[in-house]
């Protein structure tokens, strides 16, 4: 464990661990899926359930991320397009900041080695791919859309195998390091459980 979390804390300040998606080729009832998935618009309804529950979270991932990204606007807007990405691709929200924390660092220009990009280092083909020629992957939505796009294709490639899915995504599959070490920073760094809440007579 102490190994993980140094490796975190290492990944963190370099993104070390910056993958590259590989190219595959898809059917094309796939393909036209997941270009379905990356191009309907953003609707305005929230993601959370009800008020409270998104002042709990936004305030406690507020707390922990406020190091790495001071400005407090910003840093709700990135909450929220996380948490409404996540959820709308039946991703846990907490995950896929732990997949950021491991990615990027939360850094939002960051290129890897092999020309991954953004918040959650998706690889340029995509865009041809599923998307539009013309998507920026240095914009927090379209990345966070992309990112979480293809987490749940490689999921559902895996059939709900996260460690396999992980590879998947890191360019890695088969190699423990990279999804042990995401799943530690999903878990130590990002767990959360709602808090509870006492329910006065009569509701």
């Amino acid at each position: 464990m102490r190994r993980l979390i140094a490796a975190i804390a290492l990944c963190s300040a370099s993104a070390a661990f910056a993958g590259a998606q590989k190219y595959e080729p898809l059917s094309a009832s796939v393909q036209g899926a997941l270009h379905k998935a990356v191009s309907d618009s953003r609707p305005t309804v929230t993601s959370f359930k009800n008020s409270m529950d998104a002042v709990d979270w936004l305030g406690e991932m507020s707390r922990r991320l406020e190091k790495r990204i001071p400005n407090r606007e910003y840093r709700i807007d990135l909450l929220r397009s996380v948490h409404y990405e996540a959820t709308r691709a039946g991703l846990d929200p907490q995950l896929v900041l732990g997949l950021m924390q491991v990615e990027s660092g939360f850094r939002k220009y960051a290129v890897s080695s092999a020309g991954a990009r953004g918040y959650m280092q998706v690889m340029p083909f995509w865009l041809k791919l599923i998307g539009r020629p013309e998507d920026s992957l240095f914009d927090l939505r379209t990345n966070l859309r992309y990112g979480c796009t293809i987490l749940r294709h490689y999921l559902d490639i895996e059939r709900g195998d996260l460690f396999r899915a992980l590879g998947r995504y890191n360019g890695s599959l088969g190699k423990p390091e990279y999804p042990n070490i995401v799943r530690a920073a999903w878990q130590n760094q990002w767990g959360y459980e709602k808090p509870a809440r006492l329910v006065q007579a009569g509701q």
